[in-house]
Parts: structure tokens; sequence; C-alpha cells
């Protein structure tokens, strides 16, 4: 194993309680489903970023029912918060990207959100993918999609632009206690902000979480550094700092490109990555030639729009 599992196993009631004393799994159930989780993160991961989403709407129901289809190993999903304290799943900050609406998501209620129309905009963007189906399909909250696939389904879910929503790792841990997730080990946290993943530890440490990076060319330079300041450039990395995360992460999250054309890190970097026990997956990769080449490194995961091209090499 690559990784320390320690933390993952400190359990000691003959049963776990939720919060308000409900009853979940026998702890030895738990762990063993935990333990899986954490082996089968061993092996390569096909994770459908915002579902299949090179064919379908981002994070609808269409993508993410077209990924499961596909036989992902984790369906990806970016959660924010709505004004009245609901958990949704949707990338942009903004919603006059990904919707017929506009404005903040944060300043909008999800009554107001359920409103719009998520899909249409896809159909004018890639008309070769377009589909009637897609006009007018819905965000989805957390809840509604874990309720449609259940704790069968595993989860990588992202804390996006968690100082915007105070509140935004509480709610959603209680989300996935509340669904059963955590203990099925079908959930797993990643972030930008360490601060917020730590906020997760804290809250349960059950929980297996991934430290995302970019890596950009400085402003006034060629040199690459982390856009959050998590780690020093990949060139300058040591294993200090991959130690660093590994004390609270089970694996890094990193880009490939910087606005496609500049390559930021190789397989030296998965290497060292992986020898301070922790797992790399690599960001958002959807040409197969692409693909290939970080499947030659040996990289753990892959996130990809199109997971039957990815699914085609892994075969």
């Amino acid at each position: 194993m690559r990784f320390d599992q320690s933390r993952f196993s400190r359990l000691s009631l003959p049963f776990a309680l939720l919060g308000g004393g409900a009853l979940l799994l026998p702890l030895s159930v738990q762990a063993d489903a935990l333990q899986q989780q954490l082996n089968d993160l061993q092996e390569f991961q096909v994770i459908a970023h915002r579902g299949a989403s090179g064919h379908a709407p981002e994070q609808t129901m269409p993508a993410l029912e077209l990924a499961h289809e596909m036989g992902v190993d984790y369906l990806e999903l970016d959660i924010q918060m709505t004004a009245d304290g609901e958990l949704v799943a949707f990338h942009d900050e903004s919603l006059d990207r990904a919707t017929d609406g506009e404005g903040e998501l944060k300043d909008v209620s999800l009554e107001e959100l359920k409103a719009l129309d998520a899909g249409s905009w896809f159909n004018e963007a890639y008309p070769e993918f377009a589909d009637d189906a897609y006009a007018g399909v819905e965000i989805l909250t957390l809840g509604e999609v874990i309720e449609r696939f259940g704790t069968d389904t595993r989860y990588y879910l992202e804390t996006k632009s968690p100082e915007l929503y105070p509140g935004i790792e509480e709610a959603l841990v209680e989300e996935l206690e509340a669904h059963g997730l955590i203990e099925a080990g079908a959930a797993l946290v990643q972030s930008f902000s360490q601060e917020s993943l730590l906020k997760v530890q804290e809250l349960n440490d059950q929980v297996p979480l991934v430290q995302l990076v970019w890596y950009h060319p400085e402003d006034d330079g060629d040199q690459l550094v982390e856009w959050t300041g998590v780690t020093p450039g990949p060139s300058e990395i040591s294993d200090a700092d991959f130690q660093a995360i590994r004390d609270y992460a089970v694996g890094i999250g990193t880009n490939l490109t910087y606005e496609e054309t500049l390559e930021v890190i190789d397989a030296s970097f998965v290497e060292q990555a992986q020898a301070n026990d922790l797992l790399v997956h690599v960001y958002t990769i959807n040409e197969s030639d692409d693909m290939q080449r970080l499947l030659d490194w040996g990289v753990d995961g892959i996130f990809t729009d199109f997971p039957d091209r990815l699914n085609e090499l892994v075969e």
C-alpha cells in the first residue's frame, strides 16, 4: 500500500452513531468498506469529470447517467451552496456560462436555481453532441445525485470556492453522513483549499482527502508556481512538501498542462509524489494520446470529460 491507513481505522465502538443517535452499520462492516475503498484507490481510477461532460451538460443528470453507464470509478462533482444553504453540483461561481440565468450562484435560492435551464447552452456550444432532451435540464442538489445513484456509486466531491460559503464543510459532511456514504467507502473530498480539507478532516477523519494543485507560470517570468501556494513549483518541490500534504491527504490532484500547451509536470513528479505515499490524479485529460502518456507514467487516476475514451485505453 502506498499510504498509511491508520487514521482511517481508529474504530473503537461496536456501532457508529450519527448525529442525533441514529444507528448505522456495525463498525466491522464500515471498516471493511473503508478499507475496500482505500484498496481500490491503489488501482487506476477513471474519474468522470462533472460526469460524462464531453457528451452531455456538465453535472446534470444526463451527464451523470452516461458516466454511470460507462462504469466509471468516481463521479466528480463541484459542490457549492445556494443562498438558502442547499448544496448543489455546479462548477462556476457565476450562472452565466452554464445556464440561461445570470449573477452569482451564492446569491440565488434553490427554488430560483431550479427554474433555470442548465442544458441548452451545451447544445449551442457543442452541436455535434446536442440532444433536444438536454434543453431545460436542472441543476442538481447533492442529495438528488446521491438518492439517484446510491451508496454503490463513489463520489469525488470538491468544496468549490469554500471561502464564499461559510459552513460548507459542515453541511457537506452532514449530507455524506446522512446518506451513509462515508461508512460505505463511497465518498472522497478534494479542494484547492488546504483549510477546507483540514476542516473536513476535523469533522470526520474517515473521509479520504485529495489536495488539488494548479501550476502556472509566474506573472513576471517562466518559473512555475502553484496557484494557492500550497506547494512550491514542480521543479522545486521537495519530499518534505509532499509529506506536508501526506499528513492530511491520501493524494494530490494536479494539472498536466497550462493553457493546453505548457506541460507543468512530468514522470519524475509523479514518481516523487508516489514515493511519498501520495496518489497522483491528473485533470482534465480528454485526448487519448495524453491519457496514454499518463498511463505510461503510472498515474493513479485521470479526470476526464470522456470516460469512454479512457475506458478503451484502460481495458
